[in-house]
């Protein structure tokens, strides 16, 4: 109840707005939709063995915007010690990328990822 005549109060306006951008938020988030019950299923690469003194080489960052087969390249050969292991190869991948494209590679279904 509002005994103002001019309307509800600033604060109450203010708490109905932010309660709308909390709602679009999750539900732009996919807010509930995400089950972290099990943690395996986030893996994009189930099963990966890194071995002990594994060092993630220095990657220059793939931001889609240059040519995504020197890209791949250049992955392969700073990878080339460990290019029998293909699912350490898959893991660290994300590594080698920035901007949109990791953005695009983590939201990947493990599914998608074959080789």
């Amino acid at each position: 109840m509002f005994l103002s005549a001019g309307g509800p109060p600033r604060a109450v306006e203010r708490k109905g707005i932010l309660d709308l951008i909390e709602e679009r938020l999750r539900y732009v988030e996919g807010f509930n939709n995400y089950s972290f019950a099990d943690m395996a299923d986030l893996c994009l690469v189930p099963d990966v063995i890194i071995p002990l003194k594994f060092k993630v080489p220095d990657f220059d960052r793939y931001k889609g915007t240059t040519c995504p087969k020197n890209h791949l390249k250049m992955y392969c050969r700073e990878m080339g010690a460990y290019s029998k292991d293909e699912k350490l190869l898959m893991h660290f991948f994300q590594d080698s990328l920035a901007g949109v494209a990791v953005i695009w590679y983590t939201n990947l279904e493990a599914c998608c990822i074959r080789t």
